[in-house]
């Protein structure tokens, strides 16, 4: 029980990194003369925007605006929360046991 709370623990905080990653990703989108060419910004953008691209086409957008970060976004909050949610009854099941059986 304990190992499966730490794996997911573990996919929680990889997934609040990816967060800001996005989050870094999509406030730089919003300048258009950003030299994309440079490492650091193309690896935030290859590692962002595969995950970007599978909603991009989902909304359409609203007057040059894409809003298809708010949907990424919306997905990452669900799924930590997911996550989270399967986590604290693993750990309570697991103090539980511990007190009663130790």
């Amino acid at each position: 029980m304990l190992v499966a709370a730490f794996l997911i623990e573990v996919v929680l905080e990889t997934l609040s990194i990816f967060s800001l990653l996005l989050l870094l990703r999509v406030l730089l989108s919003w300048f258009p003369n950003l030299p994309w060419e440079n490492p650091l910004l193309a690896a935030l953008a290859s590692v962002t925007d595969p995950y970007l691209n599978l909603f991009r086409g989902l909304i359409p957008p609203i007057g040059g605006l894409d809003l298809s970060a708010i949907l990424a976004f919306l997905a990452l909050t669900l799924t930590s929360a997911l996550l989270r949610g399967i986590t604290v009854p693993l750990l309570a099941n697991a103090s539980y046991t511990r007190y009663v059986v130790g």
